[in-house]
């Protein structure tokens, strides 16, 4: 198992009653997939309000960086870079702003 730092946004945070960034520990390959799958796992209130319900794809303005890259584009099963997978970087979820 690897353990894998997440950085929630603040709603998402009060609404799972955490502060800080958590932490979950994900089985091989540790790709976007089985992190927010591990995060669901943990935090079942989440469920649905970073992806679809099911497993299904990311919610519109919610955004997925890691090691100054935008990986919210990516396939959800690539593997995330090393620093995320050997604890030195966090994987940020972020909402996304919009409006004029």
């Amino acid at each position: 198992m690897t353990t894998v730092r997440v950085v929630l946004p603040g709603h998402l945070r009060t609404l799972a009653k955490i502060s800080g960034e958590v932490t979950v520990d994900v089985g091989d390959p540790v790709t976007l997939a089985s992190v927010l799958d591990a995060v669901e796992s943990s935090y079942p209130m989440l469920r649905g309000t970073i992806r679809a319900h099911g497993g299904g794809p990311r919610r519109d303005f919610v955004r997925f960086f890691a090691c100054n890259a935008d990986l919210s584009h990516e396939p959800i099963d690539a593997p995330l870079p090393a620093a995320v997978v050997d604890g030195s970087e966090p994987l940020l979820v972020v909402g996304a702003m919009a409006g004029g």
